[in-house]
């Protein structure tokens, strides 16, 4: 015979009580000869943080800071890329040139005005990076004089392409053991070899 429910006894929720996060689990420290794989964010386990075109850039600097990231996707109505935007291009010289020309303030700009346009956006691809180390995506990165790199793989059950992850010049350095400042940008590759970065 089945136990009789009980109803729970309910409490008033005090002021400031907040709510619980996941425990963060610090990622372990890597060399130049881990595989590249190790510090690639991998956005079939990490939901990619997205934003639209005409998003006003302090929201999107504000997005950066709350989530803790320095790029974002810039995506249309259906999640299609249309570009992206770092933390650079927030704080760079086409913005303050945008708003010279235009005569207007920070405010006025939105995430159109100053994101890196799709066509302009070149990606690796991960079955390059399945067999690549650390090291290979920081002489990727420098040679391009980027902050970040964009991973192009194949859906295997729809056989569509699909940005697949994101390498962060910034958290490869901190996964080297370099102490760095976020509010800082970017991540130099003195800083880089400095850890130990020998390329």
């Amino acid at each position: 015979m089945q136990q009789p429910f009980h109803s729970l006894p309910l409490r008033q929720l005090d002021r400031g009580i907040r709510y619980a996060r996941p425990k963060q689990q610090l990622p372990r420290r890597i060399t130049p000869n881990d595989p590249a794989l190790s510090v690639m964010t991998d956005l079939c386990q990490i939901t990619a943080v997205t934003i639209e075109l005409s998003t006003p850039l302090s929201k999107a600097m504000d997005l950066m800071i709350q989530r803790g990231i320095r790029i974002l996707l810039v995506c249309d109505a259906a999640d299609s890329i249309l570009g992206v935007i770092t933390s650079r291009d927030l704080n760079g010289e086409k913005a303050k040139r945008i708003m010279a020309k235009a005569g207007c303030a920070y405010d006025d700009l939105l995430v159109s005005d100053v994101m890196t346009l799709r066509p302009k956006l070149e990606v690796m691809m991960m079955e390059e990076v399945l067999v690549a180390k650390v090291g290979d995506i920081i002489a990727t990165l420098r040679q391009v004089n980027r902050q970040h790199a964009l991973v192009l793989d194949t859906d295997p059950e729809t056989d569509i392409p699909a940005i697949r992850g994101i390498f962060s010049l910034a958290e490869i350095g901190v996964r080297l053991g370099l102490n760095i400042n976020p509010s800082r940008q970017p991540t130099t590759y003195a800083e880089l070899e400095k850890a130990g970065a020998t390329l």
